[in-house]
């Protein structure tokens, strides 16, 4: 895959401790919604034993004119450089790599569920879907433990109104921590899928998420008789 030097545009607080960051998109790069890149810091002030590359999603569509990431800050070496990096900054990128994408030939419903930073690669093919007039029916299972938590959420609410193919299910599992929360409450169960998907067989399934997160959700839709070939996983380990 091809290396690119590219700039850092801007960065935003997007929800508690995450923040997004916007790139310089070189000409002519092409990517498939929710595909990644690896991202590695240039002659870093500080490093450590993690290294200073890092592989993220593209939380931005493919006709987006930057390219967006976003992510929990933990603190370390590669994410206290790149919270204070300069604007107009210089960031290798590599890829675009992966293939936890929409199939551009099945027509069943695509049921995604996401936990924390794991709605990236959906906030990148809910957007894609939507501008490309998508005819299939996308649903959105989206767990946080608060609001406040909860990347992208009030864009993701509103592009409900811009497709009618499209649900979100969003659920709070600490919303007592939290401001006045009147949604579902819980993590992600059968019965939260049932009720919005009426059969669990139908939908192909993706879930993105934190490792314990992804295995729980597996294993759940397993019991539920979900064939495991109709189940795509994408896991965001040290998302803490």
């Amino acid at each position: 895959m091809p290396s690119f030097n590219v700039r850092l545009k801007n960065r935003q607080e997007i929800a508690a401790a995450t923040m997004a960051f916007l790139l310089q998109k070189p000409a002519n790069f092409q990517f498939k919604a929710g595909q990644t890149i690896d991202m590695t810091l240039i002659d870093p002030p500080e490093t450590d034993g993690e290294g200073n590359t890092r592989t993220f999603t593209i939380a931005s569509p493919p006709h987006a004119s930057e390219l967006a990431v976003a992510t929990r800050m933990r603190d370390t070496a590669f994410k206290r450089t790149l919270r204070k990096l300069a604007l107009g900054a210089e960031i290798k990128i590599d890829g675009p790599f992966g293939d936890f994408t929409l199939s551009a030939t099945s027509t069943r419903p695509a049921a995604f569920l996401a936990g924390g930073i794991g709605i990236t690669p959906f906030r990148s093919i809910i957007l894609d879907a939507t501008r490309q007039k998508v005819s299939r029916r996308l649903f959105l299972f989206y767990s946080n433990r608060r609001p406040e938590d909860a990347a992208f959420l009030e864009e993701l609410e509103g592009t409900r109104k811009e497709n009618p193919n499209y649900q979100l299910v969003a659920t709070m599992t600490g919303p007592e921590k939290s401001r006045a929360w009147s949604g579902p409450t819980g993590y992600i169960n059968q019965k939260m899928l049932a009720d919005a998907l009426g059969s669990l067989s139908g939908p192909i399934y993706y879930l993105a998420g934190p490792p314990g997160m992804v295995a729980a959700m597996r294993q759940m839709l397993a019991t539920a008789g979900v064939s495991d070939d109709d189940i795509r996983t994408e896991e965001f380990a040290g998302y803490e």
